[in-house]
């Protein structure tokens, strides 16, 4: 079961809205939906809330390091209430998803995102969850440090916080450790299409009414 929830970002107004700070929204937005009030932990370098959920409790954490530092503040917290790497999930921006889709995945490396990289040094392992948020991609390498420090055309906004919104829907089964059902939930972009109206055998193909 997930035990940390961590949204990666950049403190300050000026970083606020930028494609970087996606973690942040998606931790704000699950702390209106658990009504729950993130404050500054001076432990744990970050802002943070504490719920119960079946028994359990559950941590919410925006780190105030700046995201090159993130990992000092995720370490500090996981290691204090001895929270293992597997039941941790950070949330951060990703470059190779497009805005408006999301992706669930466990373990592998960094990709060059400096919050994952301190991550991976202060708990030694990169074997944690991660939930992807897609930003999209500048097009070429060179500008994608202004990509991610800018913020989001309208309409990429929009589709970010759309998925953020139906991602948030799996939170209630990462707290319960169905990962597989988290998944599903996660990675369908878009609502299914409804069945067509069910047919009674001869009717000639005329819907049913019942």
């Amino acid at each position: 079961m997930i035990k940390l929830f961590v949204g990666l970002g950049n403190p300050g107004p000026e970083y606020e809205a930028t494609r970087h700070n996606a973690g942040f929204w998606w931790i704000d937005a699950l702390a209106r939906d658990w009504k729950l009030n993130l404050v500054p932990e001076r432990s744990y370098h970050g802002l943070a809330a504490r719920t119960n959920i079946g028994g359990q409790s559950v941590w919410l954490l925006e780190p105030q390091t700046f995201m090159n530092l993130s990992g000092k503040s995720v370490g500090a917290l996981a290691r204090f209430f001895k929270i293992a790497p597997e039941e941790i999930l950070v949330v951060h921006d990703e470059l190779d998803v497009v805005p408006g889709q999301a992706k669930l995945k466990f373990g592998g490396s960094h990709a060059g995102h400096n919050g994952l990289r301190d991550i991976h040094a202060q708990l030694g392992t990169g074997d944690y969850w991660r939930l992807r948020l897609g930003i999209g991609h500048p097009g070429v390498k060179s500008e994608v440090i202004n990509w991610v420090l800018k913020k989001p055309l309208k309409e990429q906004r929009e589709a970010i916080e759309d998925a953020i919104v139906r991602t948030l829907h799996a939170a209630p089964a990462l707290v319960a450790g169905e990962m597989e059902k988290a998944t599903l939930i996660i990675h369908t972009s878009k609502p299914p299409r409804p069945k067509p109206p069910r047919r009674e055998p001869g009717d000639g193909g005329t819907p049913a009414t019942a």
